[in-house]
């Protein structure tokens, strides 16, 4: 009965959908007050309605009912419960719901933190939420409902979820991705109503700035789980293949990005409105472009989800939809973008365009990248494949080049900047970048030109970042105080640049100086990286509650002073007889030690994998510092609205913000933007 009625909520979320798509949108466009109060209750409704989907999809996965096929699927009874409850997304259909069910709570958000915000406009989003949300629920329900019966052979027991997902990074790593895809829909629906009224000025980009920051701080994070998870669990101890699937989130974390800075040029001086808007609707398309590789069947990964070209035509359709229509609108109404300010050649809006400009480079050889050996294949022009030496070649020098101009652009003013102004403030970054650059190869004991020339990006970065920091504090009244003065914005930027430094840094030195030896040890044996030994001592069984395990031990010393043991295994799962090998990893801030036990090769011997990985962390440590950031941004004051805005008239806003970006200080990063 249960699923049944989780069916049914689906069908009533569906309804209410449809509801919020055009009730509220009708009240915006006739000027009806009543209509466009429906849009907050509708919204609600929709988003309970999902959620006791989702409560009674886990509830069937918690007390094992394998009489619904996708818990047959995806389960078995001796499953351990945390398992049980993230098998809910472990699949196709579950992680659709929990999509859908993610992108009704954004709107529930957006209904409940934009009451200040004209009448018409909040109507406009929500309605247009409302429409993203009602193609998902179709799609759910014709192609993918995960409440289908077995009936009535239902099986004694579940096939059991896919092993390589029985891990802690299936519980955190899909819902941090999903909100980042998701909350860009919200930049989508701004954008999409702000051309609907012609209200494109400083202050639709300030309402639009903290959700899309938010949105991208969420996929910061998904990508770095999802980095860290493939790091430990796969055995390979990489962090990052350039799987087609993967490359699905780093897109819209590209065009994500490159919004971000658009929005705040856009809401400080006004300018960029086209950039901004294009931007918002590629990054949301990105989102479904991710959703149709993963989706589809195009790809044969171990991220992705189903195999069946039905669901692919369906949401092939859905991004074509979105796409023509917001760009079909876009170009009807692109005569009210524009703007009428000036600025200089060396100032921060022309350093922020060209970020702007490079980032969508780096997007379109990632793009290019993942989907043209796709295109070929389906042309039945033959199989390629273009993995990490395409890469390496073409996405690491515009990394590069991204983080010089950031550099450069930390110290710019808006509207212009002396030339000799800013050598001067260059000189001192320049110099330390160029001492840490020629120290850490010597360091590490090679000099390596791609090492060289990571470490002084991601050094100039930081450095640039610091001084900027020791600038804006100096104070007649103490650091402290002029510290104090700064904006939670400025900081949040701050952590973002930081973080991107650390990052780049992590990886310039894991992939330059990282050591792998892959080896044949039997019991006694020992082998060196370096100065460290690494000792097979014995191998022995364990139980696991699914599983049974082969455990190696394996002591770490240095110059004969050990280190640590290391504890890796080769585990078999009882149901689907899968093999799994879990790595023995002792992490650290400078260092990793990592060892995967292979297959036996012999009576007594195994073969094993022994890495001895440097700044590895610094990788998602960097992203935890990008989100941090971006969080620390939107809690500025200048988003807390405190009383409510006046409904703009079609089109009035157009000029709106056009000057020198009304309520601002075009020279300080830190002055607020009023209402």
């Amino acid at each position: 009965m249960l699923p049944e009625l989780g069916q049914f909520s689906l069908i009533l979320a569906l309804l209410l959908a449809c509801l919020l798509a055009t009730v509220p949108l009708v009240g915006s466009l006739t000027g009806r007050d009543g209509l466009q109060a429906f849009a907050r209750p509708l919204a609600a409704g929709q988003f309970v309605f999902l959620a006791v989907a989702f409560g009674i999809l886990t509830h069937a996965f918690m007390v094992d009912d394998f009489s619904v096929s996708y818990v047959a699927n995806n389960s078995n009874s001796m499953l351990p419960w945390y398992y049980k409850f993230s098998a809910v997304w472990g699949s196709h259909e579950g992680s659709l719901l929990l999509w859908t069910m993610i992108l009704a709570g954004w709107t529930l958000a957006v209904a409940i933190f934009s009451r200040r915000l004209p009448a018409a406009m909040i109507a406009q989003v929500l309605a247009i939420m409302g429409m993203i949300c009602v193609g998902f629920l179709l799609f759910m329900l014709i192609t993918s409902s995960p409440f289908v019966r077995i009936l009535p052979d239902v099986p004694a027991d579940g096939a059991d979820l896919n092993p390589l997902l029985q891990d802690f990074g299936l519980i955190v790593h899909p819902p941090m991705l999903y909100m980042g895809y998701v909350g860009f829909s919200v930049a989508f629906a701004f954008a999409i109503a702000a051309l609907i009224n012609g209200r494109l000025d400083a202050a639709w980009a300030r309402w639009s700035r903290p959700w899309t920051t938010v949105a991208w701080a969420f996929l910061s994070i998904g990508i770095a789980l999802g980095s860290w998870w493939a790091y430990y669990e796969l055995g390979w101890g990489g962090w990052w293949f350039w799987d087609p699937v993967e490359n699905a989130s780093l897109l819209p974390w590209l065009a994500g990005t490159a919004l971000v800075h658009s929005l705040a040029v856009t809401e400080k001086r006004g300018v960029f409105k086209s950039w901004t808007v294009l931007l918002a609707i590629l990054t949301f398309s990105l989102s479904l472009l991710g959703a149709f590789l993963v989706r589809s069947g195009v790809l044969t990964s171990v991220h992705a989800f189903a195999s069946d070209p039905e669901r692919g035509k369906f949401l092939l359709a859905l991004l074509a939809i979105t796409i023509i229509s917001s760009l079909t609108l876009y170009a009807f109404r692109a005569p009210v973008v524009h703007s009428r300010v000036r600025y200089g050649s060396l100032s921060r809006e022309v350093f922020l365009l060209l970020n702007n400009v490079l980032m969508m480079a780096a997007l379109l050889l990632v793009l290019v990248g993942t989907l043209y050996p796709l295109i070929l294949d389906y042309l039945d022009l033959g199989r390629i494949s273009i993995g990490e030496p395409f890469y390496n070649l073409t996405f690491s020098p515009v990394a590069i080049a991204v983080a010089l101009l950031m550099g450069v652009g930390i110290f710019s003013r808006w509207k212009k900047t002396d030339a000799g102004w800013l050598g001067k403030h260059l000189l001192w970054p320049a110099a330390w970048s160029l001492v840490i650059a020629v120290l850490v190869p010597l360091w590490h004991g090679s000099f390596e030109p791609w090492a060289f020339i990571g470490c002084f990006a991601a050094a100039w970065v930081a450095v640039a970042t610091l001084q900027d920091v020791w600038h804006k504090s100096a104070s007649r009244h103490g650091r402290w105080h002029g510290a104090q003065r700064q904006s939670r914005s400025y900081y949040g930027m701050v952590l973002g640049h930081l973080g991107l430094a650390i990052t780049m840094a992590g990886a310039t030195v894991v992939s330059n100086y990282g050591i792998e030896r892959d080896v044949r040890m039997s019991p006694g044996d020992t082998a060196s990286i370096g100065e460290l030994q690494f000792e097979f001592a014995a191998i022995g069984n364990r139980e696991g509650a699914n599983f049974t395990a082969q455990t190696a031990q394996v002591n770490v010393s240095k110059n004969g002073d050990p280190i640590t043991t290391l504890y890796p295994e080769k585990r078999q799962y009882r149901v689907q007889q899968s093999i799994m090998t879990e790595a023995g990893i002792d992490g650290g801030l400078f260092r990793d030690l990592f060892v995967a036990l292979g297959e036996q090769v012999g009576d007594n011997a195994w073969a094993m994998r022994l890495q001895y990985k440097p700044l590895v962390r610094w990788l998602w440590l960097g992203a935890i510092f990008m989100a941090v950031g971006g969080l620390l941004a939107v809690a500025d004051k200048r988003y807390r609205i405190k009383e409510k805005l006046p409904a703009a008239k079609a089109g009035a806003g157009t000029k709106t913000g056009a000057g020198t970006g009304r309520g601002t200080d075009p020279g300080n990063d830190s002055a607020e933007v009023t209402a």
